[in-house]
This record gives C-alpha cells, sequence and structure tokens, in this order.
C-alpha cells in the first residue's frame, strides 16, 4: 500500500488560521484585519500546525465546530477574492466589513 499525500489548498490553509486566529466572530473585521490575522496565525503555527489546531477545536467543541469553519471559509475566501463583475477591478476598501449578511447569517446556525 501507498501512502496518499495531501496537500491543503490555500483556501483551507487560510480557513484553518483564521479559525484558530486570535480574531473573533463578533470583530466584524475588514480585509486588512483577516490578512494580519491570518499571517500571525500561520506565523505563529505553520499551516500545519493551524490544522492540527483546528482538528483539536472540533474535538473540545463539536457542537460549534461545523458553524465556526463556515463563516472562517466565507470571510477568509471573501478577503482574498478577487474582484467580480461590476466592481470596476477596485479592490475592496480599508475599513470594509468583509463578510455579507449570508455569511454571518452562516454562523449563527
Amino acid at each position: 500500500m501507498q501512502l496518499a499525500m495531501y496537500h491543503a489548498s490555500a483556501g483551507a490553509v487560510w480557513a484553518d488560521a483564521l479559525l484558530v486566529s486570535e480574531l473573533q466572530g463578533s470583530d466584524k473585521p475588514d480585509a486588512g484585519q483577516v490578512h494580519k490575522a491570518i499571517a500571525a496565525a500561520v506565523r505563529a503555527y505553520g499551516g500545519g500546525g493551524c490544522a492540527r489546531r483546528v482538528a483539536q477545536e472540533f474535538g473540545d467543541h463539536p457542537e460549534t465546530a461545523v458553524a465556526r469553519m463556515r463563516r472562517a471559509r466565507a470571510v477568509a475566501g471573501e478577503a482574498f477574492a478577487p474582484p467580480g463583475p461590476g466592481q470596476d477591478n477596485a479592490r475592496r476598501q480599508p475599513g470594509q466589513p468583509v463578510a455579507g449578511p449570508r455569511a454571518w447569517r452562516l454562523a449563527r446556525t
């Protein structure tokens, strides 16, 4: 039997790092805050260390883990998303909230 290597996508690493970062869901972070929180978590724990801490969180708090990961994926995805049609290729302005109401609604389910 051969061992299979798993390579996490950048989005998965960003979500893991955001979930274990110091940033709280109630903070309503802007893109800059999300970038800084992810960078700090990756510097502190490494990509694999973030994944291990996520696994620990899932074990310690299984009742909230899925909602927290949904929120982390949504917020990280929006913070690193390229501008879409109708945005005139403008990047998100500093101070503008990252996740819209839909992403925050997912965190409460």
